[in-house]
């Protein structure tokens, strides 16, 4: 019994911190963490009903990906090892993936076909997505993807 009432007030502070950091405006998940089970399993549901179309059920991106369409356009890159997703850190792939790809995060008049999740995704599906797709990726490329995102992390406290 004593262990059940324990389990339930550790539920409700959780819940608790939650509400609050959400009354803050703060996102309860902010960062992707892709040892996080229940982080992985909800972006797995949210990558496949809204990024597996272009992307790829296995991630394996659009045919020719680094070769441009006839618009001009690059198709949809791999987000597996094969593909350049983990070059960029955590809050960039965040930016691109809530805004969609546009200045600062791509050069003056870049266009693509990545649509801007703001209004679609709230904050948290898209960490979640983004653990998801981290859980994936090989030891090796998590970490040298680790290293970009603490420098990215340690330039940002500078500004």
């Amino acid at each position: 019994m004593k262990l059940f009432v324990l389990l339930v007030a550790g539920g409700l502070v959780v819940l608790a911190l939650g509400a609050l950091a959400l009354s803050r405006g703060e996102s309860v998940l902010d960062r992707a963490d892709f040892e996080n089970a229940d982080h992985v399993a909800r972006g797995r549901v949210v990558y496949a009903e809204h990024c597996g179309a272009c992307h790829g059920k296995s991630f394996q991106g659009q045919p020719k990906w680094r070769e441009r369409k006839p618009d001009g356009r690059l198709p949809a890159p791999p987000h597996d090892d094969t593909g350049h997703t983990w070059h960029h850190a955590d809050e960039q792939l965040f930016r691109i993936t809530k805004g969609g790809v546009k200045p600062p995060l791509a050069p003056e008049g870049y266009e693509s076909d990545m649509p801007s999740f703001d209004g679609v995704l709230v904050d948290e599906e898209i960490w979640a997505v983004l653990s998801f797709i981290k859980s994936t990726w090989s030891e090796k490329s998590r970490a040298y993807q680790e290293r970009i995102d603490q420098t990215y992390r340690k330039q940002a406290e500078k500004q």
